[in-house]
């Protein structure tokens, strides 16, 4: 009997436990779930680890653009220039007026003011007596020097005598002036007796983009046509295409003389450089 009183004591007991079990932890009125705790005995199988995640791996960047290929080098194509108009072509009036005739024909090739061409023989007289006194040592003609300083001075320059040693190289030279400054060439014929007129050319390659361009023909205006020379060879009709075989010819290497003894042997050009001056 002295055991008995001990049963409900330890109802109490369980009944206190389940109770405090139940009661919030907090006195917010939260309800706070008992989480059970795993417990693992040693004979127990242990789960195999999750498989982790693969690590991320860089996205390859976008292959750099490649640098665009130079463009192929251009191909040298037919050019041409002609400065020439029906009525530019003036005769020389007497023999001796080659240059002067010439100066004429210089002027109406550039002419663009609609003034009239420069076609008069006493005119034609008077610009052989300017190229004649400026023109030392000429056997009392006139020479390459006063033919430039005439076309200078009539409003049609800078003009300049200019020698150059091999003949393609002096077509060249008179196919870039022509082209960059719109006004003609003299060229100093028969070994410096006789005046022509480069008004034009044609080209393989235009002369501003082709350093290395070739002259397949030339313009050319004779003031003696149609005379020409028994010697030399005939006129060419005005504003003819020749070609650089035929003009060579007539247009050949000069040697220093008394007028032009500072002028090296070469082909003899009256060359317009620069722009015209007001």
């Amino acid at each position: 009997m002295t055991g008995a009183p001990a049963r409900p004591f330890l109802w109490l007991v369980v009944v206190a436990t389940i109770l405090t079990g139940c009661t919030p932890s907090s006195g917010t009125g939260e309800i706070v779930s008992a989480q059970p705790q795993a417990s693992v005995t040693a004979n127990q199988p242990q789960a195999a680890p999750a498989p982790s995640s693969p690590l991320p791996t860089a996205t390859p960047a976008p292959p750099a653009p490649s640098s665009p290929l130079p463009a192929p080098p251009a191909v040298p194509q037919p050019f041409a220039l002609n400065l020439y108009q029906e009525g530019d072509f003036v005769p020389q009036y007497t023999f001796e007026w080659c240059v002067a005739a010439s100066i004429q024909m210089a002027h109406n090739l550039v002419d663009a003011t609609g003034g009239g061409a420069w076609t008069a023989s006493a005119q034609q007289g008077e610009l052989w007596e300017m190229a004649r006194a400026r023109s030392s040592d000429s056997f009392n003609g006139a020479n390459p020097f006063g033919w430039a300083q005439v076309l200078t001075e009539v409003g049609m320059g800078p003009y300049k005598v200019v020698s150059v040693a091999l003949y393609d190289d002096a077509l060249r030279t008179a196919a870039k002036a022509i082209t960059e400054t719109g006004r003609p060439v003299g060229l100093v014929m028969w070994s410096g007796r006789h005046a022509w007129v480069m008004s034009g050319f044609e080209s393989m390659g235009d002369p501003r983009v082709f350093a290395d361009f070739s002259v397949m023909g030339v313009r050319v205006l004779d003031p003696l046509y149609p005379y020409g020379s028994g010697q030399w060879g005939p006129s060419p009709e005005p504003n003819s295409l020749v070609s650089p075989a035929q003009l060579a010819t007539q247009f050949v290497v000069r040697e220093p003389r008394r007028w032009s003894s500072q002028l090296p042997t070469g082909y003899l050009l009256v060359l317009p450089v620069g722009a015209v001056s007001g």
